[in-house]
């Protein structure tokens, strides 16, 4: 038997392949296929089945595009509803690969057809369970993220949630090992580990959501507070997830197409397409094709997008640097941004070479921020982090603007004075920089390094506050307003 984590730290998902003998499983794929193909045929394997835990509203599964590929049948818990083939497993049905067998737990609360699956080994002893989003190393799947299925509330799918784990988790031997589909920096769920696997038993002892005396009330009121609003484009993810999706193939060969300057322009003419820039902050900041938007391929890239993006259709084409493309496009569609058009071909060089317009943002490191600070230069701050960072330690005077909520607070800026943006370390604020700028904000300066380099900087003066984790997220906003 063999058990393989493939984790991309991206969307902080975790996908499994499980072969035994001459048959194999993969848990949860991401959307590109080949990589499991070749890992197969390495192997010398046939792909029996394709298990997915929920409708992930979080990426785009690669289930349907592999299951045609190599025949494997895609298997799903009770309760899920597709518009393609799935077996719809029964609850503690059993399902063999080679020598060993994995058992269907339905565990709703996450979503109603989530469901975990308990690997036994050879000699038919628990071995492991993979739980998807119904259990977390020290959190569980929040309960608000389901596809609306009739009057049932997130309180309910708490409820659902408190009884799956009790009595159908926590009855397992302690030294099951515990695969998730997601570690720290997912927002599938509030307090995730950065461990991306660990041992039943360590859960039991450290997370608080199986405590043994913790009841049902407590446990829904404690899973459902404090959760921040979800990403735009979860509810369009699951419902591709559950009603199917162009090929990736197709994506793929529509979108790393070489565009020339001419026929790159063209393209944003004519169809309105967005000029996503995904080089470093650096190199936007020196130079970038006017009103093109910034969200590099070095950080989280994906989720930024689905995001801020908040038309799952809008064409894009890219600006990327050599031989980046076909990742771009491929982190777009793991999110479900299938209509990529083309990317351009020699970068920004090209583009300069033909002769097109060049803009750039004024970009100073902390040192500078400094010294225009003691002379009284600087106007408005505005600190691009999340309410929680910027309440535990900010700038005094700046104002918390986060990169999350910019498309809804645009309406807050004015063209008089200058703004200077910062985040932590200078991605989010490079994002939110190129996003004012080419919605006619031009008076804009970002801060390298971010918070780290003014905190390291040592004479900026900095406000402290230590955020109650208790605090609902209504509670936290009031607070930021009032600081702010």
């Amino acid at each position: 038997m063999k058990v393989e984590q493939i984790y991309t730290g991206c969307l902080a998902q975790g996908a499994y392949y499980i072969k035994s003998a001459n048959e194999a499983v993969i848990i949860d794929p991401l959307r590109e296929t080949q990589p499991y193909i070749e890992k197969l045929e390495q192997d010398g394997v046939k792909l029996k089945y394709i298990f997915e835990t929920h409708f992930h509203a979080d990426f785009v599964s690669g289930h349907i595009d592999l299951a045609k590929k190599t025949g494997a049948t895609i298997v799903y818990g009770p309760m899920a509803e597709t518009s393609y083939d799935i077996y719809s497993a029964k609850d503690g049905e059993v399902l063999e690969v080679g020598d060993v067998s994995f058992t269907v737990l339905h565990t709703p609360g996450h979503t109603m057809e989530s469901s975990v699956y308990l690997l036994k080994d050879q000699d038919g002893k628990d071995y492991a369970i993979f739980t998807g989003d119904t259990l977390f190393l020290g959190d569980v799947g929040r309960p608000d993220l389901a596809i609306k299925q009739g009057s049932v509330t997130e309180k309910d799918l708490a409820g659902y949630l408190y009884d799956s784990l009790r009595n159908k988790i926590m009855p397992l031997a302690d030294d099951v090992l515990v695969y998730p589909a997601h570690g720290a920096g997912s927002a599938c769920g509030k307090n995730l580990s950065k461990d991306t696997w660990g041992v039943l038993g360590d859960q039991k002892k450290n997370n608080y959501a199986l405590r043994e005396d913790m009841t049902k009330a407590e446990f829904i009121e404690e899973v459902t507070s404090g959760l921040t609003p979800p990403p735009q484009y979860f509810p369009k993810n699951a419902m591709m997830n559950k009603a199917g999706y162009t090929s990736f193939d197709q994506v793929l060969e529509r979108g790393a197409v070489p565009l020339t300057p001419a026929k790159f322009e063209e393209i944003v003419e004519h169809q309105d397409a967005l000029m996503l820039d995904t080089r470093t902050p650096d190199e936007f900041a020196q130079g970038h094709i006017p009103n093109s938007i910034y969200i590099g391929i070095r950080g989280s890239f994906a989720p930024w997008v689905g995001a801020l993006i908040t038309d799952i259709n809008q064409p894009i084409v890219i600006i990327a640097n050599e031989g980046k493309a076909e990742e771009v496009v491929t982190r777009l569609a793991r999110v479900g941004y299938d209509n990529t058009l083309g990317y351009l071909e020699g970068g920004l060089e090209a583009w300069k070479k033909a002769g097109k317009e060049v803009d750039h943002i004024e970009s100073i490191s902390p040192e500078e921020f400094e010294q225009r600070m003691n002379k009284g230069k600087i106007e408005n701050i505005l600190d691009a982090r999340k309410p929680s960072e910027y309440l535990a330690h900010h700038v005094k005077g700046a104002v918390n603007f986060p990169l999350d909520y910019v498309n809804k607070n645009m309406d807050k800026l004015s063209d008089q004075g200058t703004y200077y943006i910062h985040c932590a370390g200078g991605y989010r604020s490079m994002i939110m920089s190129s996003i004012l700028q080419a919605r006619g904000v031009r008076n804009i300066v970002d801060i390298k390094k971010g918070f780290k380099g003014l905190e390291e900087n040592g004479n900026i003066p900095l406000s402290v506050y230590q955020c109650p984790s208790d605090m609902t997220q209504e509670e936290l906003d009031e607070l930021v307003a009032a600081v702010s």
